[in-house]
């Protein structure tokens, strides 16, 4: 915690936040990038899409914190690897619903079990401050995450 009127940066939670959450991604990315030479938008349109089933792109860019042109980019190469297929609405012809196929699930199912086994071991490291630490981060998220975001296109 920050004390005073001078900013410690490696002591500003948003610093820290930030921080670790870049750490642990890099950290998991070597997982999908290993395995499937995966960037982090095509990992998380993937696992949105796993988790989710059908969703327009705007959806998964919402879901996952995305840029729409991150979003279109993991789809388009999700798309070329025949993971993800396509379907026009029938109701709203300029909306398209996207779906993992079967090659895209068998990705996704070989991956989610990896990815859970990464959290326990984080949530492991964390130890008995691991409920704090996960009751602390849903008051943020019920705080922050339905305000629109301003600085969306950094």
């Amino acid at each position: 915690m920050t004390t005073g009127n001078t900013l410690e940066l490696a002591r500003f939670l948003p610093y820290r936040l930030a921080r670790i959450a870049e750490i642990v991604s890099r950290e998991f990315a070597r997982v999908y990038r290993e395995r499937h030479g995966m960037t982090r938008p095509e990992w998380r349109a993937l696992a949105s899409l796993g988790e989710f089933g059908a969703m327009t792109a705007t959806q998964i860019g919402a879901h996952s914190s995305m840029h729409k042109t991150k979003v279109s980019r993991a789809v388009a190469a999700l798309e070329k690897r025949r993971w993800l297929a396509r379907e026009s609405d029938e109701k709203d012809r300029r909306v398209e619903r996207l779906t993992l196929t079967r090659a895209g699930e068998i990705t996704y199912n070989e991956l989610a079990p990896l990815a859970l086994a990464f959290e326990a071991r984080l949530l492991e490291t964390i130890g008995e401050s691991a409920e704090n630490l996960l009751a602390g981060l849903s008051a943020l998220e019920a705080n922050f995450v339905d305000q629109p975001d301003e600085d969306a296109n950094e």
